[in-house]
């Protein structure tokens, strides 16, 4: 090869090295562009999945998300139209702009634009973050919706239950004690309302249908009798209740129970023939029902629930103690307490 061949091959390599720094500095900094894979040319053919659609995903709410944002080279907003359930951003969704004080970049909130407003998540990189990593993102949709983010452990909760008990029936742990299964000829129909504090003790756990959470209550109830010869009884419970909680869905059923005491107007010491014998009594409620549960603050259930009050024979052998037993339907509202926050915090 002659010097001038050599020189002439020499500067052609120092051009085609000059020409490719620009991109070999980008890729090396962790900040390449969109990338389409097959499973992102394939949505357009395939569809666009639970919850996705083109009318969804507005070109003009992503440009005003992105506010004054610059796209590094290459990024393309239109792709935003064409995701699928399963699809792959590379780093430059997670590359913030140089000199822009960590500031996201226009590709990493048009990302985040999308996770916000469909709820994925599971991210193997942070796409919606300031990560420098040069690795794949891969990005999933979340399973909709998810009760692990209302039942989790620390959870404080207002519930305010009302119920119309109106079913008479013996004592039904009578079996267990040896005594007659039969009742009074008195008959009783409860209304009793109930103002609680529940506490979630722990996450959800557990498999198949047993999956769920316990919660502790903290209640006094008023509860009024229409039907009986008393009027009213004042009580205070604690109980505790088990959440069946679901992978997916909104409706989590529930099984409880609460024990108490509290204070009824007893007409037995005036007389009247099958009624309570003291004032001072105790009660025991059974329930078990549904809540739905609309967003992760506010809920509600409905279920069957049974009251017991007596005296545990305290009145006798002055008065006999018949007490009462009534089952009926039990209606409540849930209401969050505080800020959410996630599991296990």
């Amino acid at each position: 090869m002659s010097t001038r061949d050599t020189v002439q091959f020499w500067k052609s390599l120092l051009v085609v090295v000059l020409l490719g720094l620009p991109s070999l500095a980008q890729s090396g900094s962790g900040c390449s562009s969109w990338v389409a894979t097959p499973d992102l040319k394939q949505s357009t053919q395939d569809g666009l999945g639970p919850g996705l659609s083109d009318a969804a995903v507005d070109s003009a709410r992503i440009q005003a998300y992105s506010e004054s944002a610059v796209e590094p080279p290459g990024a393309q907003s239109p792709l935003a139209k064409n995701l699928s359930p399963s699809y792959t951003i590379d780093c430059a969704a997670s590359c913030p702009l140089p000199g822009a004080g960590g500031r996201r970049s226009g590709s990493q909130l048009i990302a985040g634009y999308i996770c916000d407003q469909y709820g994925i998540v599971d991210v193997d990189n942070d796409v919606r973050g300031d990560s420098k990593s040069s690795s794949v993102a891969v990005v999933r949709p979340q399973n909709q919706p998810n009760l692990d983010g209302v039942y989790y452990r620390n959870r404080l909760e207002f519930t305010f239950d009302g119920g119309w008990l109106p079913i008479n029936i013996p004592f039904v742990f009578d079996v267990f004690l040896g005594d007659a299964y039969n009742r009074a000829p008195l008959d009783y129909t409860l209304v009793p309302l109930v103002a609680s504090l529940r506490w979630h003790i722990n996450d959800v756990g557990g498999r198949w249908i047993f999956r769920g959470n316990w919660d502790m209550t903290v209640s006094g109830s008023i509860t009024l009798i229409p039907r009986g010869p008393e009027t009213r009884y004042f009580s205070y419970d604690m109980g505790i209740r088990r959440n069946f909680v679901p992978r997916r869905g909104k409706i989590a059923p529930y099984f409880d129970g609460r024990l108490g005491l509290g204070q009824i107007d007893a007409k037995g010491p005036l007389g009247v023939s099958f009624a309570q014998g003291q004032n001072f009594t105790f009660t025991v409620n059974l329930g078990s029902g549904v809540r739905y549960n609309f967003n992760p603050r506010y809920s509600v259930s409905a279920g069957l629930n049974w009251m017991h009050i007596s005296n545990l024979y305290l009145s006798e052998p002055a008065f006999s103690d018949y007490g009462i037993n009534v089952y009926g339907p039990m209606f409540g509202i849930d209401v969050r307490l505080g800020k959410a926050r996630h599991a296990s915090e």
